[in-house]
C-alpha cells in the first residue's frame, strides 16, 4: 500500500528531511498534503497569523465552503477541551504577544475560527485521501493543532518528532499523552549521570544565578521599540512627549533588573510595563532558604513544553494551586518566575491568584535555581528540565505534565490521590536512575530534527543527519521502526 503524507515542515532542514524520505521511499510514498514556509504548497503560519500568504499551490482557505468533513471531531465528547486547547495555541500570534498577530478578540472569535480551520483541515485531508500524518515538533502552533486533531479523528497514522535534550537524540510518539512513557528492554546500557551535573541548556545562555547591577536599556530593545510604533502605533513614532516617556519607563524597568536581564530584547508592547513593574517589586527581597518548602520554577511561556504537553497544567497558577492543597502546614511554595519570561499569561489576576495563596513566596529573577533546588523538600513543575535537573542530584520531582522524564526513579506524577508523605519519602537510586535513562536512550533516536539544537553538537555533519533522520522517519512511517514513546 503506497503511503499518503500530510505533513508539516516549516524549517529548512525538515524540508531537506522530507526530501530525502521522500527519495528513499520512492513509488511507496506520495506526499498528498504539505504545509510549511512560503516554498511549500500551503505556507503554515498563515493560519495562525490569518494572513493571505500563499504557498505554491495557493491558500489553504481560497475554496472557502463549508464541508461538514469535521462534524465527527465538531460532535466528540473532548470537543469543547480541545477547542480550548486550540485557542491557548492561537493565542501566542495575538496582538498582545506578536507583532505579525491575527485580529481574533473574543471567545467567540476563536470559537468561529477554530471551527472554520478544522473544518477546512479536515476537508483537505480527506480530498487528498491522506493516509498518515507526520509532524516534526509537538503540535503547539495552533495551525498543526488543527491538522493533529482532525487527523487523530479520522484515524490517520500519526507520527510526532521531539528533540531530546540530549545531544544528537530525538524522541517519536503517536500522541503527546504518551511523551515519557517508554518500555525498558533486557539488556539496556546504563547511561552515566553525574551526580548533581547541570545540563547544557544553551537556549538559556547568558543567564546567571546571582544579584548584579541593575541594567541599561540596549540597541535591540530600541530596535524592538521602533518596530512596535511602526506596526501598532505609527502616529506616535513622532510624539517626543511620548517617546520620551517610554523610553524613560523602559530605562526604569532595566536599571531594577539584573544587568544580564533584558526585557526587551525579543518584543516590546506597552502592555508588558505593567508585568516588569509587578517583577521589580521582588527583586530586593532576601531569598530564605530556611525550614520546609517546595521549589516551582515556572516555565517561560508560551512554550510547547505547557501548551502541548501541561493539558490543564498550562495554567501554571492552577498547578500551583493544587500544589498548596497538598503541602502541610508550614511548608513554603517558593516560586520564581522564568528569567527570560515576558508579559504573555503573566496579567494582574494570575498574580492575584498566588497573592491568594499564604504559602506562596515569589522569588527575584536572580534567585539560585540550583540552590532552591537543592535544599528544596522536592521540585515541582509542568514539564520542566528543572524536574530532572532535581531527580539528577538526589531531590524528588512532582510533575503535572507529559515530562519526557516523567517514568524515571525520582519522579511523582501529580493524581487527586497524591500525599505529600509520598512525594517526601521517595528515595532516588541513582544507579537505577542512569539504569532508566539507558533504557529511555535506547528506545530514542539518533539526530537532530530542531535547527535549534545543533547548538548542542561539536561536531554537526548536516548531509549525515538528514540521511540518518530520513531513514529512521521511513522506518517510523512504515512500521519497521518502534516510536521512543507509547502507551504503557
Amino acid at each position: 500500500m503506497t503511503i499518503k503524507l500530510a505533513v508539516i515542515a516549516t524549517s529548512k532542514n525538515n524540508i531537506r528531511m522530507l526530501d530525502r524520505l521522500k527519495s528513499i521511499a520512492g513509488d511507496q510514498m506520495e506526499v498528498v498534503l504539505q504545509l510549511g514556509d512560503k516554498n511549500a504548497p500551503f505556507k503554515g503560519s498563515s493560519m495562525s497569523r490569518m494572513k493571505a500568504t500563499y504557498g505554491t499551490t495557493g491558500h489553504l482557505m481560497e475554496d472557502n465552503t463549508y464541508s461538514g468533513d469535521a462534524r465527527d471531531f465538531i460532535q466528540s465528547p473532548e470537543y469543547f477541551r480541545l477547542r480550548d486547547v486550540f485557542a491557548d495555541h492561537m493565542n501566542r500570534t495575538s496582538d498582545r504577544y506578536k507583532y505579525k498577530s491575527h485580529k481574533l478578540e473574543n471567545q467567540q472569535d476563536f470559537h468561529d475560527y477554530h471551527h472554520i480551520l478544522v473544518d477546512t483541515m479536515a476537508h483537505k485531508v480527506k480530498e487528498s485521501g491522506a493516509t498518515h500524518c507526520l509532524f516534526f515538533n509537538v503540535p503547539h502552533l495552533a495551525y498543526d493543532t488543527a491538522l493533529y486533531q482532525v487527523a487523530q479523528t479520522l484515524g490517520l497514522k500519526i507520527t510526532i518528532l521531539t528533540q531530546s535534550l540530549f545531544p544528537n537524540v530525538f524522541h517519536s510518539m503517536s500522541d503527546p499523552v504518551y511523551n515519557g512513557s517508554f518500555h525498558a528492554q533486557e539488556g539496556d546500557v546504563p547511561f552515566p549521570i553525574e551526580k548533581g551535573s547541570k545540563p547544557d541548556l544553551f537556549y538559556m545562555k547568558g543567564i546567571k544565578q546571582e544579584r548584579e547591577e541593575g541594567g541599561r536599556i540596549t540597541l535591540k530593545a530600541i530596535a524592538q521599540l521602533m518596530t512596535f510604533l511602526a506596526l501598532k502605533r505609527p502616529l506616535q513614532a513622532f510624539n517626543p512627549f511620548y517617546l520620551w516617556r517610554v523610553l524613560s519607563h523602559m530605562q526604569r524597568i532595566y536599571g531594577e533588573f539584573p544587568k544580564w536581564r533584558d526585557p526587551f530584547a525579543d518584543f516590546f508592547h506597552t502592555d508588558a510595563f505593567e508585568f516588569f513593574d509587578h517583577m521589580a517589586t521582588f527583586e530586593d527581597q532576601k531569598v530564605d532558604l530556611s525550614g520546609d518548602f517546595v521549589y516551582f520554577p515556572l516555565h517561560m511561556q508560551p512554550e510547547m513544553t505547557t501548551s502541548a504537553l501541561g493539558d490543564r497544567f498550562r495554567d501554571q497558577a492552577y498547578a500551583i494551586e493544587r500544589l498548596s492543597e497538598l503541602l502541610p502546614e508550614g511548608v513554603r511554595i517558593l516560586v520564581k518566575e522564568n528569567p527570560k519570561q515576558g508579559a504573555y499569561m503573566r496579567g494582574p489576576l494570575f498574580f492575584h491568584r498566588l497573592k491568594r495563596i499564604p504559602k506562596v513566596t515569589i522569588l527575584p529573577s536572580w534567585a539560585d535555581t540550583y540552590a532552591l533546588s537543592g535544599a528544596a523538600k522536592f521540585v515541582a513543575t509542568v514539564t520542566g528540565t528543572a524536574g530532572w535537573e532535581a531527580i539528577s542530584c538526589g531531590t524528588p520531582s512532582l510533575i503535572f505534565g507529559n515530562a519526557w522524564y516523567r517514568k524515571l526513579p525520582g519522579v511523582v506524577e501529580f493524581t487527586e490521590n497524591v500525599t505529600y508523605d509520598e512525594i517526601v519519602s521517595t528515595e532516588i537510586d541513582h544507579e537505577a536512575l542512569q539504569q532508566a535513562t539507558g533504557s529511555l536512550l535506547a528506545r530514542s533516536h539518533t539526530g537532530v530534527v530542531d535547527r535549534h539544537y545543533v547548538a548542542m553538537m561539536d561536531d554537526f555533519n548536516d548531509e549525515e543527519n538528514t540521511e540518518g533522520v530520513a531513514q529512521t522517519l521511513w522506518g517510523l512511517l512504515t512500521g519497521e521502526t518502534d516510536y521512543a514513546f507509547r502507551d504503557a
